[in-house]
């Protein structure tokens, strides 16, 4: 899930696009603070890296993480400081955190209008 489509338009910015592996397509949020993505895992998972790959001047200079276990209440994990680049980040540790749920609040946004573009999103760890 994620907090919003750029004017509601799926086909072209949906959510589906930070996982497709092409640098043509990405996920645009609509503008507005805080914008967010929920990732649901069909098994439990234990997280211990995060890739993302924004489009400078659309990123975000604080992420926090925030996850639980299934029926399980979000807690904070981590806060992540990612440079407002283009190219794919790979260099956020995660506290190895055991979870179902994983939340990533983009706090604040590079863009004046708090708009976020992630061309590529990863979540690494182990089953």
């Amino acid at each position: 899930r994620v907090s919003s489509v750029l004017n509601r338009d799926v086909k072209q910015f949906g959510k589906k696009h930070m996982f497709d592996a092409s640098e043509e397509t990405c996920w645009n949020s609509d503008q507005g603070t805080c914008q967010w993505v929920t990732l649901d895992f069909p098994r439990t998972v234990k997280v211990s890296q995060l890739h993302v790959q924004f489009q400078g001047g659309f990123s975000s200079r604080l992420c926090t993480l925030e996850g639980c276990r299934a029926g399980e209440e979000l807690v904070k994990i981590s806060e992540l400081y990612p440079e407002d680049i283009n190219a794919m980040q790979i260099s956020f540790p995660v506290e190895e955190t055991v979870l179902d749920k994983l939340k990533i609040t983009f706090e604040n946004s590079t863009d004046f209008f708090g708009r976020i573009v992630v061309y590529h999103l990863g979540v690494l760890g182990e089953r």
